[in-house]
């Protein structure tokens, strides 16, 4: 009998149409079934109230179903018309930016009462912090390669060589990008269907998915706000390489953007996984250089194709700076203390605190020894002392080191979107600081820690949401907490 209740509305793998009523945190439009039976909510990732769409059930439970979003049907009255073509990455890219904004800071404040506990969080908001750039905005881009595209006026896939996105929901089908999308660099945009016909051209296939096989994989882009230049990195597998000419293939990108050019690497990549950098294989610089500048609060960071960076960085200034407001915000609980830096990567808060605090010893901590390496390097470039950097795990970190018991009066975290595991949030509160500066890429994990800091009598003092990704659900959060005795 449950097993019939559960199927009574919706059955998994089935295809329904919906119209979205309402929002959730994380971008996950509502929808609603009404029947004899009675009503039934849907979830579906990356879909605005107002909208019509298309979408497969993938899970269903007795009270509500997931779906993945296969097509828009009919936009909402409050979409706008804009010179973009949409991809994937940016599914409210025609919603006005307030309009994302208030949907962002009703869900995010929503999610601290219902998994934080925090009943108050309306009059522990500081501000909504706006992206500089609400386009062309991103400062890298991955483009893939496919043998399967995507007919967007018969709605179906076709046997062509694509390069652009993969189509929404559909791993092995691309999508070309014929024009800006609005997010990354206009000219490189504008400019994708010219390499691809250069590469189509050369007689060598793309990637086919279902079957493994091809040669062109992705091309990925960095971009440098700072001096305007581009570095590429072409991926390919190993298969009929000795046809492929990267000299000309780097001619081909001077001819585009000029001086832009900073470098091209090739990287081979022969293992079947969808990723750009391969576990295996090698990568080679071709042309020019195979790093370039960028420039955060005055500090100057070395960036790679590997390297770890903030995506957004105009919009990171002001997260960095938000940060930095709050550690520094009681002078006197900083200067002439310890810092730590947990989860730091290449250490950019860390290395602007150091800058901005007098004498104070900042210890930055990541479990990524390459980050780690990046981070004593920008060190060094930009002259700041006081910094120490350790390749471990924030957890065994804290264990190792006891001589930090009782010492630190200031930690600040910004851990990956999983959030602090137990066992390691256990021990930072055991260090007994007096202030916690906790940047957040994913607030549903971190309403869940903050609860756990509550119980251990860390209350919120100021909270700060930051908008890192425009047109996406993404948002980040800056949450100031302080210990009181109880």
């Amino acid at each position: 009998m449950p097993r019939r209740e559960r199927n009574q509305f919706v059955k998994r793998g089935q295809i329904i149409e919906l119209l979205i009523e309402d929002y959730a945190f994380g971008g996950k439009g509502i929808g609603r079934i009404k029947n004899e039976h009675g009503e039934f909510v849907v979830f579906v990732p990356n879909t605005l109230p107002g909208q019509l769409v298309k979408a497969q059930v993938k899970k269903s439970s007795k009270k509500y179903a997931e779906c993945k979003l296969i097509d828009v049907l009919k936009f909402s009255d409050d979409e706008v018309e804009i010179p973009f073509q949409d991809i994937p990455g940016a599914p409210y890219i025609k919603l006005p930016i307030e309009l994302q904004h208030k949907y962002k800071k009703e869900s995010t404040l929503s999610l601290f009462k219902r998994i934080g506990k925090v009943n108050n969080i309306e009059d522990l908001f500081d501000e909504f912090i706006t992206s500089p750039n609400v386009f062309h905005y991103r400062n890298k881009m991955e483009y893939g390669f496919s043998a399967i595209g995507y007919d967007r006026q018969h709605k179906t896939d076709v046997n062509e060589f694509t390069l652009g996105f993969k189509r929404r929901g559909v791993w092995w089908m691309g999508d070309n990008l014929e024009k800006d999308s609005g997010l990354f660099d206009k000219q490189v945009e504008d400019n994708l269907k010219l390499i691809r016909k250069y590469c189509k051209e050369t007689g060598l296939d793309p990637w086919h998915g279902p079957k493994k096989e091809g040669f062109f994989r992705y091309l990925v882009v960095r971009k440098s706000y700072k001096t305007n230049e581009l570095l590429f990195n072409l991926v390919t597998t190993s298969y009929n390489l000795p046809r492929f000419d990267l000299s000309a293939f780097s001619e081909l990108l001077v001819s585009l953007f000029g001086d832009r050019l900073a470098g091209l690497l090739h990287t081979i990549n022969d293992e079947v996984g969808d990723r750009t950098i391969a576990t295996s294989g090698s990568i080679k610089l071709v042309y020019g250089t195979d790093k370039i500048v960028e420039e955060l609060l005055d500090l100057n960071f070395e960036i790679s194709m590997k390297s770890f960076f903030q995506t957004n960085p105009k919009s990171a200034e002001k997260l960095y700076s938000k940060v930095i407001e709050y550690a520094l915000e009681n002078k006197e609980a900083i200067d002439n203390t310890i810092v730590l830096d947990l989860f730091c990567g290449t250490g950019t808060i860390g290395q602007i605190l150091a800058s901005k605090a007098n004498n104070t010893k900042v210890v930055g901590v990541d479990i990524v020894a390459s980050a780690i390496e990046d981070a004593k390097k920008n060190a060094k470039r930009n002259t700041i002392k006081g910094l120490e950097f350790y390749a471990a795990d924030v957890g065994k970190f804290l264990s190792e080191h006891p001589q930090y018991q009782n010492k630190i009066r200031t930690i600040i975290l910004d851990p990956a979107r999983a959030g602090i595991t137990p066992k390691t949030l256990k021990k930072i509160i055991n260090l007994n600081a007096e202030r916690l500066v906790y940047v957040s890429c994913n607030p549903a994990t971190q309403a869940r820690d903050i609860e756990q800091f509550g119980l251990a009598n860390y209350d919120i003092k100021k909270i700060s949401l930051v908008d890192q990704f425009p047109h996406t659900a993404h948002i980040e959060t800056v949450v100031l907490l302080e210990k009181t005795k109880k």
